[in-house]
C-alpha cells in the first residue's frame, strides 16, 4: 500500500478487532501514526501488532460514548504525537431484536454506543480542529464515520440499530455543512464485512472462501478509509459510501420527490386521491433488509 497518509495522526475508534482494527493496520502501513482505540486489552494487542510489524500506534482505552473519556481520547493523540488530523469513528455493537420484544435497555444500549459513541469523539475532535484554524494554521483534518445499510435501508429485526445508524449519516451532512469553514471534511461509509458483529447475521453467505478473492474480508473496506483520511480527499464532504468486497459506491440518500400543490388547506376527504398519485409519480424504494418484497 502507497503511504498515501505518511505522518498523519489518526484515531480508530472500536479497534480492538473486526473493521477497526482493519483499519488500524491499514492506515499504520500507509504511514499513519494509529491510536487505537478500544473498552479492553484488544486495544493494547492491535497497537503491539503494529509496532511489531515497524508502524506507529499507541493504545488509548476508553468508552467513546462517555463525555470524559472520548475527550480524553482526543487529548491522547495530541499528546502522544503532537496533534490530530483524522479521526474514524467505527465503534459500534449490535442487540438485535424485533421492535415489539425490544427491551428499553437494549434501546438504550444501541443509541449509546453507536450514535453517542460516534458523537462524542467527533465533538472533541472538532473542537480541537476550530481552535487550530482560529489560530491561523491550516487545518486539513478529517472524519470518516460509519453508518450501515440498515440505516440506510432499515433491517428487519435492527430498529434500535438502524435508527442510530441512520442517525450517524444525518449527523455527517451536518457535520460536513458546519465544520467545512474549519478546513474538516465529514464523510461516512455504509460497510459490509465479516466480523464479529456480523457473523451470527448472516453466517454462510460471510463464509471466507476456500481459494480465491474473500470479498467478505474487512481489509477490503479499510482501503477507502485510508483515502478519506488522507490530504487528498479534500475535496469530498459530506458523502456516504457503500463498499463491500471490491465495490465502491455512493449511496443517493433522501431527495425532493413528486408533490402536489393547492393555494388552500386540504381536506382529508381529497387526500387519498392526491397521495395514490405521488406514489405513482414516485420511485419504488429500496426494499428494508429482511422485509418482504411483496408489498
Amino acid at each position: 500500500m502507497s503511504r498515501i497518509v505518511e505522518d498523519r495522526v489518526v484515531i480508530v475508534t472500536g479497534a480492538g478487532q473486526g473493521l477497526g482494527r482493519a483499519h488500524a493496520v491499514a492506515l499504520a502501513e500507509a504511514g499513519a501514526h494509529v491510536v487505537v482505540n478500544d473498552v479492553g486489552a484488544a486495544a493494547e494487542e492491535v497497537a503491539a501488532a503494529i509496532v511489531a510489524a515497524g508502524g506507529s500506534a499507541h493504545a488509548c482505552v476508553a468508552d467513546v460514548a462517555d463525555w470524559e473519556q472520548s475527550q480524553g481520547l482526543i487529548a491522547t493523540a495530541v499528546e502522544r504525537f503532537g496533534r490530530l488530523d483524522a479521526l474514524v469513528n467505527n465503534a459500534g455493537i449490535v442487540r438485535d431484536r424485533m421492535l415489539v420484544s425490544m427491551s428499553e435497555e437494549e434501546w438504550d444500549q444501541s443509541a449509546r454506543v453507536n450514535l453517542k459513541g460516534h458523537f462524542c469523539p467527533l465533538r472533541h475532535a472538532a473542537s480541537y480542529w476550530r481552535e487550530r484554524a482560529k489560530a491561523g494554521e491550516e487545518v486539513r483534518a478529517r472524519v470518516v464515520n460509519t453508518s450501515s445499510g440498515a440505516g440506510l435501508l432499515g433491517s428487519v429485526g435492527q430498529g434500535n440499530y438502524a435508527a442510530a445508524k441512520a442517525g450517524i449519516a444525518a449527523m455527517t451532512l451536518v457535520a460536513a455543512a458546519e465544520l467545512g469553514r474549519y478546513g474538516i471534511t465529514a464523510n461516512a461509509i455504509a460497510p459490509a464485512a465479516r466480523t464479529p458483529m456480523t457473523e451470527a447475521v448472516f453466517a454462510e453467505a460471510m463464509r471466507a472462501p476456500e481459494d480465491g478473492f474473500d470479498a467478505m474480508d474487512p481489509a477490503n473496506v479499510s482501503p477507502l478509509v485510508v483515502w478519506l483520511a488522507s490530504v487528498e480527499s479534500g475535496a469530498v464532504s459530506g458523502r456516504v459510501f457503500e463498499v463491500e468486497g471490491g465495490v465502491i459506491g455512493v449511496m443517493d440518500g433522501w431527495q425532493f420527490g413528486p408533490r402536489a400543490k393547492q393555494d388552500q388547506r386540504w381536506d382529508p376527504v381529497e387526500l387519498g386521491a392526491v397521495v395514490t398519485k405521488l406514489i405513482e409519480q414516485a420511485p419504488t424504494p429500496a426494499p428494508v433488509y429482511g422485509g418482504s418484497n411483496d408489498a
